[in-house]
């Protein structure tokens, strides 16, 4: 057994004489720390040594840790799994389209019955529900997250993108009894509607396509990052954001409702900077393995 210094971010000292495992690795180190103050459960734990953080799997000699040195504890606060983040934010869109199509007379004065609904209106809820639904399947079954858990006070900012975004924003317009298409239009032929479709199912295949190869990557239980390659992946570094993208224009399209347009503009824009940040982590761990002429977002473009 070793023993190192552990101290708060302010330099105050929390254990001068913390134990672990001579030849032991950072999951070692802050099963030490939870031992010794149980609120601080690992996923709870943000540990750096010398300026360098401690990446949990990784041995502490690859950081040249030695008995008597100083590590620094930053308090992460209480966490929440990534599997009940993303259950959770899904679960409400999931809900509240059928709620508003199945029952206008809840949200909408002086409905007091069932009323007939427009093929835009039926295409839109089916296709809605079906995208939530398979993104709850892919959180159970498919998705293997690089991060164990994130700051549960970060859940309601999360939530609110999808509950009142991708939720109530976009049913409220679009369920309304007569909407029949929205200030900007919408598809009315049988033609324009079936290409819609048609363009939402190939985005949808294909972003579950590029999750299945994302999961392909990393062993289950373990921390690696690999060069993706393959459908999507030879075109941009993230192919998952950019069918994402597609099967929100195809709903907007679809209704021609503004409120489908602010939610696919927001969430476009929000993975377009996802993408920025994922492309450049790429190329620095990676380096000259890295295809050169991958582009980040929008195949040949950006």
């Amino acid at each position: 057994m070793a023993t190192v210094t552990l101290t708060s971010r302010s330099g105050k000292v929390l254990k001068p004489d913390l134990a672990f495992p001579s030849a032991g690795t950072v999951d070692d180190l802050k099963a030490s720390i939870h031992k010794s103050f149980p609120k601080y459960y690992a996923s709870r734990q943000r540990l750096t040594f010398d300026g360098k953080l401690l990446e949990s799997g990784k041995k502490l000699s690859e950081y040249s840790v030695r008995a008597g040195d100083s590590i620094v504890l930053k308090d992460l606060g209480p966490q929440i799994g990534w599997t009940t983040v993303f259950l959770t934010e899904y679960f409400g869109p999931l809900v509240i389209h059928p709620l508003f199509y199945y029952c206008p007379s809840w949200f909408y004065s002086g409905v007091k019955e069932a009323v007939p609904h427009t093929r835009i209106q039926t295409v839109t809820m089916v296709l809605c529900f079906l995208h939530f639904l398979k993104r709850e399947y892919e959180t159970v079954f498919v998705h293997r997250f690089s991060n164990d858990t994130m700051p549960i006070t970060n859940l309601p900012k999360n939530s609110f993108h999808y509950w009142v975004l991708g939720g109530l924003l976009v049913a409220y317009p679009v369920y309304k009894p007569g909407f029949n298409g929205g200030y900007l239009g919408g598809a009315h032929s049988t033609v324009s509607v079936t290409a819609l479709i048609a363009l939402w199912a190939w985005a949808e295949v294909s972003n579950f396509s590029t999750h299945v190869t994302l999961r392909n990557l990393r062993p289950p239980g373990s921390r690696i990052r690999q060069i993706p390659w393959g459908y999507g992946f030879n075109w941009v570094s993230c192919p998952n954001y950019f069918f994402e993208i597609v099967g929100w224009l195809a709903i907007s399209l679809l209704t021609g409702s503004v409120a489908a347009y602010v939610f696919f503009i927001i969430g476009a824009a929000q993975m377009y900077q996802w993408a920025v940040k994922k492309h450049i982590r790429y190329k620095k761990e990676f380096g000259s393995k890295y295809p050169r002429g991958r582009k980040v977002l929008l195949p040949f473009l950006l």
